[in-house]
């Protein structure tokens, strides 16, 4: 099994923009503050898990493939009777080259090992997510969690354990560690689409419980990233499947045909990167709204200062009034404004930035007189209708799992089973 130079060179393009990609939208998302051990209040064991093993995938693989491209350009190729030039077999390798294709082999699996951890994670989230039903069940403790905590450990074992088992022949190696990757990406991928199936009437149900309109556009959303992701991992799986069940053989027909192994390298190369960047885009996902928010709060900062350094350099005019006493233009007003059925607050007057926040209202019912005489006493009626309070009554009257009101991200979880501790997590979400 010979893969040739430009496929690891595509490879290692490949990897290299992801690689860009990453450090570009974590820095979009907090300024890599997610990469912190302890961040924030609900950042548990489970997060930096997912964390850490997801963002330590797309080095290893920058990794392999740039250096299995510099050494496969230094061997080039080989004319091969009734082949042609195929690439040099890492048998006939300088040994100072063949001793470094099992340590890359290995990096290679280890990185796959944790691109399966992941994958795994979110088919079992998606699961739990559907099925849960307003239980109220706690993820840490459902069996979605023990069968991916089983499955990760297998994972993280059997994929090194197989390339270090079939180091003595190089293209066993490599092909051993293509089956046993493929396939379980493949096991998971079908197991995904009962997932994608299931999830349109998953969306109905919440709508007719009544969800903020927010939270089925988020799912929705994380729904059509995951019918793309699935066809780019079947893309991943099923090529390098063929590849390497091919390379367990001993006719070797695809691998000894130069354009069908680099076309199924190429897919699969294309598949895998693609599909760590949506990966990105669904573990940390963006919101444009609050960066631009933050953004234009930064600008207005120095606005302010100006503002009150400039207020408190008065005119001795201004004086005039004292400390405590009102200009006559603003106690008039101030006086118009109580007499007029209005319901703003003074402090909106000195704070320019309350007149934004939502404040309750009242409405006015009059009495009312029907066909039969009788009379229907009206009355007065506070409303409050800001989005914090409506999520918080939906979240409390809804017959839906407490996850889905919260829900930003397949591993941004929290600890507790109490039904206080995922509200207040909702209520600072909200908020």
């Amino acid at each position: 099994m010979c893969i040739s130079p430009p496929t690891y060179l595509t490879w290692a393009i490949l990897s290299t923009l992801t690689g860009i990609f990453l450090l570009f939208h974590l820095w979009k998302f907090d300024r890599f503050k997610c990469l912190r051990w302890n961040h924030g209040p609900y950042s548990g064991a489970f997060k930096r898990v997912m964390t850490y093993t997801y963002l330590i995938t797309i080095p290893l693989l920058m990794i392999y493939s740039i250096g299995m491209t510099v050494i496969s350009y230094k061997m080039g190729y080989i004319d091969l009777p009734g082949y042609g030039l195929m690439p040099l077999p890492a048998e006939l390798w300088p040994a100072q080259y063949r001793r470094m294709y099992f340590p890359f082999n290995l990096i290679f699996s280890i990185a796959w090992a944790f691109e399966i951890i992941t994958h795994l994670e979110e088919l079992c989230f998606w699961l739990f997510l559907v099925h849960s039903g307003s239980v109220q069940q706690d993820w840490f403790r459902s069996i979605y969690f023990r069968v991916w905590s089983v499955g990760s450990i297998a994972a993280i074992v059997y994929m090194p354990v197989i390339t270090i088992v079939t180091r003595s022949n190089p293209i066993t190696n490599i092909a051993a560690t293509f089956v046993a990757g493929s396939t379980s990406d493949l096991l998971l991928n079908l197991n995904t689409l009962t997932v994608l199936f299931k999830f349109p009437r998953f969306l109905r149900e919440l709508k007719s419980e009544g969800v903020d309109m927010s939270t089925i556009v988020r799912l929705t959303t994380f729904h059509e990233l995951n019918y793309i992701r699935v066809i780019c991992r079947f893309i991943f799986a099923i090529p390098l499947l063929i590849l390497g069940a091919d390379g367990l053989t001993t006719t070797l027909r695809v691998n000894m045909s130069l354009f069908a192994s680099e076309f199924l390298s190429f897919l699969g190369g294309i598949g895998c990167m693609v599909s760590a960047g949506l990966t990105l885009v669904v573990f940390f996902p963006r919101s444009v709204t609050t960066e631009v928010k933050a953004k234009e709060a930064t600008r207005e900062k120095p606005l302010k200062h100006n503002a009150s350094y400039r207020s408190s350099v008065r005119s001795d005019s201004d004086s005039y009034f004292g400390p405590t006493t009102p200009p006559p233009a603003v106690k008039s007003m101030a006086v118009e404004l109580a007499r007029e059925p209005s319901f703003i607050k003074a402090s909106t007057l000195a704070d320019p930035e309350a007149q934004l926040k939502p404040v309750p209202f009242q409405t006015f019912a009059p009495n009312r007189r029907l066909d039969s005489g009788q009379t229907v006493e009206g009355g007065v009626r506070a409303v409050s209708l800001t989005e914090g309070n409506l999520a918080r009554h939906n979240y409390q009257s809804t017959n839906v799992h407490p996850f889905v009101h919260n829900f930003t991200s397949p591993i941004d979880l929290m600890h507790g089973d109490s039904y206080q501790g995922i509200a207040s997590y909702a209520r600072r979400y909200v908020s």
